[in-house]
């Protein structure tokens, strides 16, 4: 049975939670629109912010969100929409909003400070980014030639593994991962699974590999991979549909490798 049409010309609200700026409370605002043609969550903040005039035809300052690429690559956009967490480049109206009077409400992540409306801080997460390096080291690799070659099943892991935008989704449907705007607790807290499975990434790249050690280390102290509760809300709400569990999983297993060879070569 196929589904019906979306009703053109239709009047869709919009419930936002609102912030005036860091440590402010929050409020709620309406806005009714008239979306424009296969619009998404972003092109109808644009028109609240032409015309920003409440349902009750109080006029207000433009709602405030964050967005690059438009185009579920940078993860600038997240928020939750209806509850649910995810990039509001790729909610399409006609799908969240399909008959007239339809609602459609928008909040800032709560895991991140918010700095204004639906715009949220997000330094933590590439902090713990930095925890694990998440990089590939270069510094004297120019001239040892061609790179390691690497096999077909390899690729095709690592490049899904490749495709984490650091958009935050997965931290804000975390329960382990709370909000600690104390940057002196950051590295105690935890780590988050996108940290994990970039430290996956990079443990399984030829060169990166060279920091294999440094990133187990930091994923067997306090906030690592052991405090995964193992909810697995991080791999149904990844826009990329990335394995993070399975990246958790192996991270795990590599961690207690890593300790009981520690161990053996008297390095604990």
């Amino acid at each position: 049975m196929s589904k019906q049409a979306p009703q053109q010309g239709r009047t869709i609200r919009f419930r936002i939670k609102r912030c005036d700026g860091p440590g402010k409370p929050s409020y709620w605002q309406e806005f009714d629109i008239v979306p424009e043609k296969n619009a998404n969550i972003i092109s109808c903040l644009k028109q609240i912010a032409e015309t920003p005039v409440t349902v009750q035809g109080e006029k207000t300052t433009p709602v405030v969100w964050d967005s690059g690429c438009l185009e579920e690559v940078c993860g600038a956009c997240t928020m939750v929409i209806n509850g649910g967490v995810r990039q509001s480049c790729t909610g399409l109206i006609d799908v969240l909003a399909p008959n007239n009077g339809d609602t459609i409400t928008l909040e800032p992540m709560s895991k991140f400070p918010v700095v204004r409306d639906l715009w949220v801080d997000r330094q933590r997460l590439f902090h713990n980014l930095e925890r694990v390096k998440a990089w590939v080291p270069i510094d004297n690799t120019y001239s040892l030639g061609a790179g390691p070659k690497e096999s077909p099943d390899s690729q095709a892991t690592h490049y899904k593994l490749s495709e984490c935008m650091s958009c935050g989704c997965c931290l804000e449907a975390c329960p382990q991962f709370n909000i600690e705007e104390d940057e002196s607790k950051w590295d105690e807290s935890f780590i988050g699974a996108h940290a994990i499975s970039q430290a996956r990434l990079f443990n399984n790249h030829e060169t990166g590999k060279q920091l294999k050690d440094e990133r187990l280390e930091e994923l067997s102290g306090k906030g690592g991979v052991g405090d995964c509760g193992n909810a697995q809300n991080c791999v149904k709400v990844c826009p990329k549909e990335i394995p993070l569990t399975e990246s958790i999983a192996a991270m795990g297993r590599a961690t207690t490798i890593h300790a009981v060879k520690s161990f053996f070569s008297g390095k604990k």
